[in-house]
């Protein structure tokens, strides 16, 4: 199923750890749509800017694979209104590229440096929620072991 022009839906489904764990990724109707409105006023945009495919890392999740593999309860991932792009071994831009391209230029709820250090992040994460987007920008660190986020300075 086309999301957009240039998205697929399996790219926002395929989930290896689904696959070990024998759990359902199937974003129900509302989950598709929201992932539709996701390309098109975020995902299609950074694709012109980056000139070529880009790399989601992570899509849609379901509430069953989000608990297997540890992410938040609050997951955006688990309502289709988040992505994860990771640019390493892509030709195009970089993920720093990606991240300030989407913070200067789109709309967006959630922006997230993941990781990495000052110069790039391990990848990106965005989400967009339609009418309600905060425009946050935060960056994700390793503190005593777990995951905790910080303004982006």
């Amino acid at each position: 199923m086309k999301l957009s022009a240039h998205f697929d839906l399996a790219e926002f489904t395929r989930s290896e750890s689904a696959k070990r764990h024998g759990v359902s990724n199937e974003p129900t109707a509302e989950h598709q749509a929201n992932l539709k409105v996701l390309c098109e006023k975020v995902l299609e945009p950074v694709r012109i800017f980056n000139e070529g495919p880009l790399n989601i890392s992570s899509g849609y999740r379901s509430k069953n694979l989000n608990h297997f593999i540890g992410g938040s309860l609050s997951s955006q991932h688990c309502e289709g209104k988040a992505a994860d792009i990771d640019m390493d071994g892509m030709s195009g831009k970089n993920n720093a590229q990606i991240f300030n391209y989407i913070k200067d230029n789109l709309e967006f709820d959630q922006l997230i440096w993941e990781f990495g250090d000052n110069n790039k992040p391990d990848w990106v994460h965005v989400s967009y929620n339609a009418g309600k987007n905060r425009k946050q920008v935060l960056r994700a660190l390793k503190t005593n072991g777990r995951t905790a986020y910080a303004p982006y300075k």
